[in-house]
């Protein structure tokens, strides 16, 4: 399975973004730290799939406990 977010320098400056979109990784996590919900995210940037969300947030996960 491809990785749920790439960086391409082509694409927004190299910003790390969801695969297929111009919609930058960050978002996500600005609206949930926000206090808002993966809802909201998904209702604002309708491009961005809940799986395609949902994916991106697994791979984050298991970043963050490999580093543990």
């Amino acid at each position: 399975m491809a990785q749920a977010i790439v960086r391409d320098p082509e694409v927004v400056h190299g910003t790390p973004v969801f695969r297929a979109t111009r919609v930058p990784a960050q978002t996500l996590f600005d609206y949930l730290e926000g206090g808002e919900t993966l809802e909201d995210f998904l209702e604002g940037f309708p491009t961005v799939s809940r799986g395609l969300a949902l994916q991106a947030l697994e791979e984050a996960k298991h970043l963050l406990l490999a580093r543990a």
